[in-house]
């Protein structure tokens, strides 16, 4: 970041500007900062003559203590901030009773704001499924009744529809039939196919341009960026009301135009940005990053709560996947904000099924031990895929970055758009939505379904057949086999280009696609193997003819939970948020083998899951807590400056002027400065962020008359007398760490990164033989975060 003087006018330069996730950060905007307050007057007093010196310190000065965009808070000081409140308010609690009831409310403000996160989330992902569900819908027609009715809900009133064409109905018109008054024949075909491709570029286009015009931050899946701010990362408007706004409308209509992605991923970003926005509604949160951080935590488990329906499950991806300070007070938060939201959908019943999601399926046949083994097939599938997949998706979008691909979002969103139309349109399994197919794909055939999937020989099945047997598979179940294996290669190849576009995609639903495919298949597969062979010795004695051996939706689940194990690498979390879905606990044991086998899989090829991934190709400054550091290097090894630098730059406690500081901080890109006896002792008195230095400075000309570039700056807690003649002097002893982190010069580097983590350190401060030394050739230097 270049700097310029802060005597002078301040401009904006090119390297003031840095890309992320497909926007621009300014770094020399500062709206989100407490203006300066150049209203007060001089508070100089002359005492014989002499100008008395002012602490600044004695009121707050705004802006100390903030952040600029693009930096990584400070948690210990955050944390310390925090306590000191806390304590005042506990206080001042026991002095009368208005202050009780203020420290009351403080107390009850957490549940309360978890409380209103969950209602906001929980109604934006409701209106977000009802809206996708009929825009998904209006791509094949509209209903003659009120074309707000989805195709489902449309028929759901009609007295003509029939039990097994139960989605045809007089009030529901395909578009061939409104424009050329047929629904049979080539020509209603084409234009059933032209209006499909239409519509779906109409949505992706006015995804794309909204994302561009107004929240450029509203694309992608926005967890890798809410990983990294939850770590301590500055990133201003991302979690912002402009980004929700956007995100929320774009999400639909992404959802809608048929691409292969979903909108899970992204509800986690939208509801992080409810939980930022209503965090301004509480102090306590507004003004400490920190305890921010705890409520997005709580806010990512909401997220998922309301994607799949499965608040535990919520709770459990917060803490394993996305949190970087979990404690144990907002685990309970998250799960309070998780049933509300939950609680939340459930009542707006989106899905007209009284349940949470779209695919919840239940089973009724218990699996066998021998089954293990194709389970552990599939997490092997899962593993496989999940790594191919990252290295392919991270290929695409570092030539997105590199190469003219990155200039033209739109004409790469229309052109993927219009492929995956055109592609998806003949095949009845990439046609519809992404969730419905996983919902065919889970289900349990009975007698009464009539999904292909579902056709099989029932000569030898009564009607009061409580199960159904293992049966032969019909002429359509091998159509339907054929059509899910072209519709596994095209979602295993669209799904690379897909994921990281200017458009919000999350990329749960296509995993979870893919192997739900590639699951029933080897389910179906087993099935008709069980029928056809049942006195094989791996059958005899748990599949006798005539029974229900083999479950395929039970495969299509173990073989989703795989796939997406294997694309994000979680195991706990996505072991619950199955079984939320599907409500049997017998099938845990599968899930868990499929999801483990998946991991190592995935891990034995490359480590990183999908988000760490892409948080590395973005650049963000992040310490992953599940990498080992492996380097045998010592601190003085790695610190700044190197042994080749220039001596490292360190303020004096009471030997600069205001000029010196001002030079120093323009030649210097440094987060923040040691503050040192003198340049002889080198003995540490502690450290002053640049941030806080230029801020109070700058205060400081405004409220003090007097103070010019030869003003005297103190960092001492007592300053010894100025002469008559001399310019009033400065005293910044407030803004200073008197406490910074420090570690000795051959401290293990795994140490050092393990400090880093657990404590959240912006910087550490290196010391030989207990004294920080500003020559790189005597070992001295920080290390910096």
């Amino acid at each position: 970041m270049d700097n310029t003087g802060y005597c002078n006018e301040s401009s904006t330069s090119d390297e003031d500007m840095v890309e992320i996730a497909g926007a621009t950060l300014d770094f020399s905007t500062t709206e989100d900062v407490p203006p300066l307050d150049r209203d007060k007057g001089s508070v100089m007093e002359e005492v014989n003559g002499v100008p008395k010196l002012m602490d600044l310190l004695d009121d707050p000065v705004p802006g100390v203590g903030t952040y600029e965009d693009f930096n990584t808070i400070d948690w210990v000081r955050e944390k310390s901030k925090d306590r000191d409140r806390h304590r005042e308010i506990t206080s001042k609690s026991r002095e009368s009773t208005w202050a009780l009831v203020k420290s009351v409310s403080d107390a009850f403000s957490g549940w309360l704001l978890m409380l209103l996160i969950g209602l906001m989330s929980g109604a934006l992902a409701g209106g977000i499924d009802i809206s996708a569900h009929w825009m998904t819908d209006l791509k094949e027609g509209v209903c003659l009744n009120g074309f707000w009715f989805n195709h489902e809900h449309c028929c759901w009133t009609s007295n003509e529809t029939t039990f097994q064409e139960r989605d045809k109905c007089p009030q529901w018109k395909s578009w061939a039939e409104l424009i050329i008054g047929t629904t049979e024949g080539p020509f209603a075909y084409i234009m059933n196919y032209l209006m499909y491709v239409c519509w779906a570029l109409l949505f992706s286009f006015l995804a794309v341009t909204l994302v561009r015009a107004f929240a450029p931050y509203a694309c992608g899946s926005g967890i890798p960026e809410i990983k990294t701010i939850l770590s301590g990362f500055i990133i201003r408007g991302y979690l912002g009301k402009w980004t929700l706004i956007i995100k929320t409308i774009t999400l639909v209509l992404a959802v809608s135009s048929g691409l292969s992605l979903g909108k899970e991923g992204p509800l986690v970003h939208v509801a992080c940005c409810c939980g930022n926005i209503l965090c301004h509604l509480f102090t306590k949160y507004r003004k400490n990053e920190a305890k921010r951080r705890e409520v997005l935590s709580a806010a990512a488990a909401v997220g998922v709560s309301v994607a799949f329906g499965a608040p535990i499950g919520g709770v459990l991806f917060s803490l394993e996947e996305v949190s970087y300070y979990f404690p144990l007070k907002t685990l309970w938060r998250s799960f309070f904000a998780a049933l509300v939201a939950a609680f939340t959908l459930r009542s707006i019943n989106p899905f007209g099924n009284s349940r949470l999601v779209l695919f919840y399926v239940e089973f009724h046949t218990p699996w066998h031990l021998l089954e293990l083994v194709p389970f552990v097939l599939l997490g092997i599938f899962g593993g496989i895929w999940g790594a191919f997949f990252i290295r392919a998706n991270i290929a695409w979008c570092r030539r997105r970055k590199t190469t003219w691909l990155g200039h033209y979002p739109v004409l790469e969103v229309l052109v993927v758009t219009a492929v995956t139309a055109v592609v998806a349109f003949p095949n009845s399994y990439t046609r519809t939505s992404t969730s419905e197919l996983i919902s065919e794909l889970f289900n349990d055939c009975g007698l009464l379904d009539s999904s292909k999937l579902c056709n099989y020989d029932n000569a030898n099945v009564t009607k009061s057949s409580n199960e159904l047997p293992d049966r032969p598979a019909g002429d359509d179940v091998y159509t339907a086999m054929w059509q899910l294996s072209l519709a596994l290669v095209f979602k295993m190849l669209i799904t690379v280009v897909t994921f990281g576009m200017k458009v919000p995609s999350g990329l749960f639903i296509p995993s979870m696609a893919v192997g739900a495919i590639a699951g029933r298949l080897l389910g179906i597969g087993m099935e008709q193997l069980a029928y056809y062979h049942h006195d094989w010795a791996i059958f005899r004695g748990w599949c006798s003819p005539g029974a229900d051996c083999i479950t395929p939706g039970l495969y299509a689940m173990v073989g989703a939970a795989a796939c997406l194990g294997g694309v994000t690498r979680m195991t706990v979390s996505l072991v619950v948020i199955m079984f939320e879905l599907t409500g049997g606990l017998e099938y845990i044991v599968p899930l868990m083998a499929a999801a483990m086998t998946s991991k190592w899989v995935a891990d034995a090829i490359g480590r990183e899951g999908i988000y760490e991934a892409h948080i590395r190709l973005n650049g963000y400054p992040f310490l992953e807590a599940k990498e080992e550091f492996s380097h045998k290097t010592l601190a003085m090894d790695v610190m700044r400056p190197r042994r080749s630098d220039p001596p490292l730059s360190v303020l004096t406690q009471d030997g600069m002027t205001v000029e010196d500081v001002e030079t120093m901080i323009t030649e210097t890109t440094y987060s923040g400065f040691p503050v040192v006896v003198s340049h002889e002792s080198q003995r540490l008195v502690g450290f002053v962020l640049r941030r806080d230095l230029t801020i109070s400075i700058d205060n400081a000309r405004q409220r003090q008359d007097g103070i010019v570039c030869t003003s005297r700056i103190f960092f001492t807690e007592y300053t010894p007398p100025q002469p008559p003649s001399s310019p009033p002097p400065l005293k910044l002893r407030g803004i200073m760490d008197l406490s910074p982190f420090t570690v000795t010069d051959h401290t293990a580097m795994d140490i050092v990164v393990d400090i880093f983590r657990k404590l959240g350190l912006r910087q550490c401060l290196i010391t030989h033989n207990g004294t920080f030394l500003s020559d790189p050739r005597l070992l001295n230097g920080s290390v910096h975060s």
